[in-house]
C-alpha cells in the first residue's frame, strides 16, 4: 500500500499536471543528444579553449536553485560531478512569451528534476566556470523531494546520514552523496584488476548452479526452498566450490567465478546473507603457490583501485604490497592466548575455552573449538595482511593433509585488519579421504550442528575419475571492497544490502 503523500509531493503532482496543460512532456522520448560532461567542462575551459565549448549540450539533475530576479544560477549534476549553470529570461525567452522562464523554470521546475541544457561556457567574475544556458528541456520530473541538506553549528548533514535512510533508499543516498558513488566506482575497479590478472593468467570465467541439491563447499546454514516441478527440495548456494573442482576433473587447468552466495546466518558489520565470493582453482599447484599469487593479486588490485598499493580504513593505515607475513595456527593461538594447544584432544580444548571464557557447546567438535578460540582472541590482531597456515585436519574437510605435519592440512586464511579475506586450501583429491572426511561432518550434523557439510555422492564420483593435485582459493568480495575503499561496514559496499521489510502506512 502506498505511504500518504507529503506536502510537497502533492505539490509536485499538481506541477506535473500544469506542465502537461502547457503541452510539456515531463517524460518525453529518452534520446537527448550529449556533448559535454560537468567535469569535461571545468576542468577543459579557458580563455584558451573556449571556442571548443560554444555549443555545449548537457543532461543532469537540478541540485540547487537561487533566483535573482530576471536572472538565476543552479547547480546541475550528471554522473561525473556538478556545474553552475547561469540562465537568464530575455535570452530564454526573447519574444513577448516570457513563460518558459517565469513560469516554467521558476515556478513548475523542482530540484531534483532532470533537464537538458544547450548553451556555451564562460566563466564567472568570481572564477567560476559556467554554462551560459540558450534553451532548456525538461527530461524528468521528480515527485519526490530530494533529502534536505541542512546545517547546525557549521555541521553539515541530511537525511542520508541516517542508515536506515541510506541502505533502504540507496537510489536517493547515490544522489546526494558523490563520495558514495566513488565508493562503487572503485569497486568496479577493483573486479576489474582482478578480471585482469587472473585472464593474463589463463583463467576461464565460468558459472556454476545457484539452485542446488546438496548446498557443499563451506560450513554454513543454507536457504531451502521447494521446486515444484521436480518436488524436490532446493538449496540456495553457499559456495560453488565442487562444482569449480567439477571442472578441475573435466580437464580446465584453472577456472573461477565471481559466486553470488547465500547464507542463512547473522547479520553485522561484516556479514550479509547475500555476499559475493571470488574462487577460482588451479591445476598442479598447492597453497603455497596460492599464498604467492594471491599477494601479487591483492597487490596490483589495490594499486589498480587507489593507485598506491596501501589503503587507510578506520583510521588505520592497511599495506597490500607483497610478502605478507606467515604463522601457523596453532603459533597465533600460542602467542595469544599462552596456550598449546596443538596436542590436546576435545576434552581439552573445552577447558581451554572454559579458562578463556569462550562459550562454546555440545554441538562443537575439535575443529569447532579451535576455530571458537582463534577468532575469539587471535584473529583481532593480525591488521596488516598475515597468512594464517596450517590447520587441524578436523577443520578442514576438503583439505589435502599436510605433506610433513601429522594432523594438519595444508591451508591458509589471510586475515586483514582482524578479518578472514580469503580461504586457501592444497585441495583434497583423495576420493576415499574425502568420503570419510564427509562422514565425520555427518556425525558432526547428527550431533546438531547446522552447518555441518552434506555428503555430496556426485562430487566423490567425480574425484574417483581422478582429479589433478589443485590449489583452490575463496576471496570475500565485499569484505576487500571495505579494506580498498575505507569503509567499516559490509552495508556500505553494497548496493542493496539486506533489510528488513519496510512498514508503509
Amino acid at each position: 500500500m502506498q505511504a500518504t503523500l507529503s506536502e510537497q509531493e502533492v505539490i509536485r503532482r499538481e506541477k506535473l499536471v500544469e506542465l502537461r496543460a502547457l503541452g510539456i512532456d515531463p517524460y518525453p522520448a529518452p534520446s537527448y543528444k550529449i556533448t559535454h560532461t560537468a567535469v569535461q567542462i571545468k576542468q577543459g575551459y579557458s580563455e584558451e579553449t573556449k571556442e571548443e565549448y560554444k555549443e555545449i549540450s548537457l543532461a543532469g539533475r537540478i541540485m540547487s536553485r537561487r533566483d535573482m530576479g530576471k536572472a538565476n544560477f543552479a547547480v546541475l549534476q550528471d554522473e561525473t560531478g556538478t556545474i553552475q549553470i547561469y540562465i537568464k529570461r530575455d535570452e530564454i525567452c526573447p519574444g513577448e512569451d516570457k513563460s518558459m522562464f517565469d513560469t516554467v523554470w521558476k515556478k513548475l521546475l523542482d530540484l531534483g528534476d532532470i533537464i537538458g541544457i544547450k548553451g556555451y561556457g564562460f566563466i564567472t567574475k568570481t572564477g567560476e566556470t559556467s554554462v551560459h544556458v540558450e534553451s532548456f528541456t525538461l527530461l524528468t520530473k521528480a515527485l519526490h523531494p530530494l533529502p534536505s541538506v541542512k546545517e547546525k553549528d557549521g555541521e553539515v548533514f541530511n537525511e542520508v546520514t541516517d542508515l536506515e535512510f541510506k541502505y533502504r533508499q540507496r537510489y536517493a543516498d547515490l544522489i546526494v552523496n558523490p563520495s558514495v558513488r566513488d565508493t562503487f566506482t572503485r569497486i568496479t575497479k577493483m573486479k576489474n584488476a582482478i578480471r585482469t590478472f587472473l585472464n593474463d593468467r589463463g583463467g576461464l570465467e565460468v558459472d556454476t548452479p545457484v539452485l542446488q541439491s546438496i548446498p557443499g563447499g563451506a560450513l554454513a546454514r543454507p536457504f531451502i526452498t521447494h521446486h515444484n516441478a521436480l518436488d524436490i527440495p532446493l538449496y540456495l548456494r553457499i559456495a560453488n566450490e565442487l562444482y569449480l573442482k567439477r571442472l578441475i576433473v573435466g580437464g580446465f587447468p584453472w577456472v573461477y567465478e565471481f559466486s553470488r552466495n547465500f547464507r542463512n546466518e547473522g547479520m553485522d558489520r561484516t556479514h550479509n546473507p547475500e555476499f559475493t565470493i571470488l574462487e577460482f582453482y588451479v591445476a598442479y599447484k598447492d597453497y603455497l603457490w596460492m599464498m604467492e599469487t594471491t599477494e601479487k593479486m591483492l597487490e596490483e588490485t589495490a594499486i589498480a583501485t587507489n593507485g598506491v598499493s596501501t589503503s587507510v580504513i578506520d583510521g588505520v593505515e592497511i599495506d597490500f604490497k607483497a610478502p605478507y607475513k606467515r604463522i601457523s595456527i596453532y603459533d597465533a593461538i600460542h602467542e595469544h592466548t599462552g596456550f598449546d594447544i596443538s596436542q590436546m584432544d576435545e576434552a581439552g580444548l573445552r577447558d581451554v575455552c572454559k579458562a578463556l571464557h569462550i562459550q562454546v557447546d555440545a554441538t562443537m567438535g575439535k575443529g569447532k573449538l579451535v576455530d571458537e578460540i582463534f577468532g575469539g582472541k587471535c584473529e583481532k590482531h593480525y591488521v596488516q595482511p598475515t597468512f594464517i597456515i596450517d590447520y587441524p585436519v578436523e577443520m578442514s574437510p576438503l583439505t589435502k593433509k599436510h605433506r610433513e605435519k601429522e594432523g594438519l592440512v595444508e591451508r591458509f586464511e589471510l586475515i586483514i585488519n582482524g578479518k578472514e579475506i580469503a580461504n586457501a586450501y592444497s585441495e583434497l583429491n583423495d576420493p576415499i579421504d574425502q568420503r570419510e572426511r564427509f562422514e565425520e561432518q555427518l556425525k558432526n550434523m547428527e550431533r546438531g550442528d547446522d552447518e555441518a557439510m552434506f555428503i555430496d555422492n556426485d562430487f566423490l564420483r567425480a574425484l574417483e575419475y581422478g582429479m589433478p593435485p589443485t590449489a583452490g582459493i575463496g576471496i570475500g568480495i565485499e569484505r576487500l571492497a571495505m579494506l580498498l575503499t575505507g569503509n567499516v561496514s559490509i552495508q556500505d559496499v553494497l548496493f542493496f544490502p539486506q533489510m528488513r521489510p519496510e512498514n508503509v502506512a
